[in-house]
């Protein structure tokens, strides 16, 4: 164990995965593997940041054959996750906490030529305008207090795809209720479920609405709004019938937005509080930003920065693709793919109560500064081990043996 980090290891054993021992190795070596890997995050490198002396089949095996449960594992993260926010609330004395519930979708690309790999498909991605072949997931990141992590996940398939194997189909709206219905509150938590303009439906905030849940979603521009009781369109009515003087100036952390809100109907939502806003300044020739909120008690300050939050799933997905591998995957059964994903949300989870433990001291540390402070630690450690054996005068080749550093 001399190559791996205490604190991983802690984390692993606190949770009791039901894991055999072997099995226990293996989660160690991935998910050392995926914090210390810089670089291309496969088998191969993952073996050889943590210098696992199994075989790269056997490491191959445990995820796509190997009998373990990754619900299991994900359930019992969720559980020691939400014991640990309501200790931290306890010892802080937070009776009221907010937590905000972010849900989106996110595409892990695979080159054309990756014909192999299983459940691969032509998915929409919003940020390039065109289908791209990957693997699509909707998923949920939440955020209270010091913490901000990433939750859950549910993978898509489209509907042809599932005609095809014989299975249900569920849409991305259908998967983003089910990460909403099963998130554990607290009764006295106030919860916001934060969510882009491909998400906004009554469906969607009916579903919140039976949990006790608010709320706070972009729409675009052509939804019907009802401001003075008369049905428009917002982008119509913005660029037709709004004046500057009808606006209100309103600074959220150093950003001036010129907004206009009412309280009514939109679409087919019976009562929620609508904002049409520009950076800056009015220009009825540009689009609005649109936002709508379900809890009516909240100014318009608390509600753009309250959706500001939104923005730390999106970050989230830079974390797992860029530092941590999430879609550099190589395996060829989905079912070995969803067990690489659930070890990366066990990866982020630890990361980030590391981080939130650390902020109290340094409110700006992020993500990526305890990835490599950990990278750093596990060198420190290594090192530290090779010296104390040194003054044990212990046989090199021992020395190199335990640290699986031999050829």
């Amino acid at each position: 164990m001399a190559a791996f980090h205490s604190s991983i290891t802690k984390f692993v054993f606190v949770l009791n995965l039901l894991l055999s021992k072997p099995q226990r190795r293996h989660l160690l070596a991935f998910l050392h593997g995926i914090i210390l890997c810089e670089g291309h995050v496969n088998i191969s490198q993952i073996r050889r940041s943590t210098s696992h002396d199994r075989d790269l089949s056997c490491m191959t095996r445990f995820l796509q054959e190997s009998p373990w449960c990754s619900k299991h594992v994900t359930n019992q993260r969720l559980s020691y996750l939400m014991e640990t926010i309501r200790q931290t609330r306890a010892t802080r004395g937070d009776t009221r906490p907010i937590t905000f519930l972010s849900l989106d979708d996110t595409l892990c690309k695979k080159e054309r030529s990756t014909v192999k790999m299983e459940r691969l498909d032509f998915h929409y991605s919003h940020s390039e305008g065109k289908s791209v072949w990957s693997h699509s997931l909707v998923t949920a990141h939440v955020v209270t207090g010091d913490l901000s992590v990433a939750w859950d996940f549910r993978s898509y398939f489209r509907k042809e795809d599932c005609i095809e194997r014989n299975i249900p189909f569920k849409s991305k709206n259908e998967l983003a209720i089910e990460l909403i219905e099963i998130y554990s509150s607290s009764p006295d938590e106030h919860i916001y479920v934060l969510i882009d303009s491909w998400y906004t439906s009554k469906k969607r905030i009916d579903a919140c609405a039976q949990k006790g849940f608010h709320v706070i979603g972009a729409f675009r521009s052509n939804r019907m709004i009802a401001p003075f009781r008369m049905k428009i369109k917002a982008s119509t009515f913005a660029s037709t019938v709004l004046r500057p003087t009808d606006l209100c100036p309103v600074t959220v952390d150093g950003q001036t937005y010129k907004v206009y809100a009412y309280e009514g109907p939109l679409s087919n939502m019976e009562n929620v509080r609508v904002f049409l806003s520009w950076e800056d300044k009015f220009d009825p020739k540009k689009p609005p930003f649109c936002l709508m909120c379900t809890d009516t008690s909240l100014d318009v300050v608390t509600v753009l920065r309250h959706y500001a939050v939104r923005w730390q799933i999106e970050v989230g997905y830079r974390y797992f693709k860029e530092l941590l591998g999430f879609d550099q995957y190589q395996y060829l059964s989905h079912k070995g793919i969803e067990r690489f994903w659930t070890i990366q949300f066990l990866a982020y989870t630890f990361l980030a109560l590391e981080q939130a433990k650390e902020k109290r001291h340094s409110p700006s540390l992020a993500l990526g500064d305890m990835v490599r402070r950990i990278r750093k630690d596990c060198l420190g450690q290594l090192i530290l081990y090779a010296y104390e054996q040194g003054w044990a005068q212990k046989p090199l080749a021992e020395v190199l043996k335990n640290l699986r550093l031999y050829s």
